[in-house]
């Protein structure tokens, strides 16, 4: 491997935003990383903005790659393909790092003890006004996999940077015709073998949940990905020891994101259970949702 850290970043239309990222990057106080640059078919002018950036004297090496319009888990896995980095760092296009992140991602990686078998580390994100997204732990930090998360107290999104090794092992499914797919999935699979995560409460990523982002668009990139939102929901369900309420409520999510709670006797085909069950779970819903107004 020729750097430490590959930071990966997926981007799709994002030319007005991406800088903030850029100028993150240039203030970092370490650069032993490159800056791998998917770019998933824009057509705002990223390119010619990338690739002026490029030519600048950079302190550290950027590489921009253009694919057709596939989604961001296509771009992640054309990334591995190329990655020179020992790790891996998603870093989305309308986030940025503060100035210490890289130097605390290869301090903190250095902690890990070789004889167990971890997958890299974690850190926390954060908003701009550096308030903490999601839930902590009290402590230094908690060795556990992504599927014990919840036991630990570790919620919302975090900042994982993962073994590029350990990824290209665990590419991300991809399904003809769909251009979603939740991260979930890759981190569930690479915890139910048996890989750690050391996670440390320090803020390095500062994100935005923008109104066109994936994070706020919910149902609609999943009814257009339907066959990544059944897998998601039949492996989580294997691998996260859910309760009988948390499985219904991902029953009904399946129906209502597909289907539009229409089609019950083909969402409950699509889930293996039972229509009366199904309809049990849309029902339950309903109730929380109507309570909850």
């Amino acid at each position: 491997m020729d750097k430490f850290l590959t930071i990966c970043t997926p981007t799709y239309n994002r030319k007005h935003i991406l800088v903030n990222l850029y100028k993150s990057l240039k203030k970092q106080t370490v650069f032993d990383f490159e800056w791998l640059i998917i770019d998933d078919g824009s057509e705002d002018g990223t390119e010619e903005l990338v690739n002026s950036w490029i030519k600048l004297d950079n302190q550290f090496d950027m590489y921009y790659y253009k694919c057709n319009n596939g989604g961001k888990h296509r771009a992640i896995n054309k990334a591995l393909d190329i990655a020179k980095g020992k790790m891996f760092f998603i870093v989305d296009s309308d986030d940025y790092l503060t100035e210490d992140a890289v130097e605390k991602i290869i301090k903190y990686e250095s902690t890990l003890p070789k004889e167990e078998k971890f997958a890299g580390i974690a850190f926390s994100k954060g908003f701009e006004d550096k308030t903490l997204v999601g839930t902590t732990f009290k402590g230094e930090f908690v060795d556990a996999t992504s599927i014990e998360r919840r036991k630990y107290n570790i919620l919302g999104d975090k900042a994982e940077i993962f073994y590029t090794s350990v990824l290209k092992e665990n590419k991300f499914p991809e399904f003809e015709g769909e251009k979603f797919i939740t991260e979930a999935v890759v981190w569930n699979r690479i915890a139910k073998k048996g890989y750690k995560i050391r996670w440390f409460q320090d803020i390095i990523y500062i994100c935005e949940y923008r109104d066109d982002g994936l994070t706020k668009l919910g149902y609609t990139k999943f009814k257009e990905s339907p066959k990544g939102l059944l897998l998601y929901i039949k492996e989580s369900i294997e691998y996260l020891n859910l309760n009988l309420l948390e499985r219904l409520s991902r029953y009904s999510y399946y129906s209502k994101a597909v289907y539009e709670n229409k089609n019950i006797k083909k969402a409950s085909e699509d889930l293996g259970i039972k229509e009366t069950t199904l309809k049990f779970a849309i029902l339950l819903r309903k109730i929380v949702e109507k309570i909850k107004k």
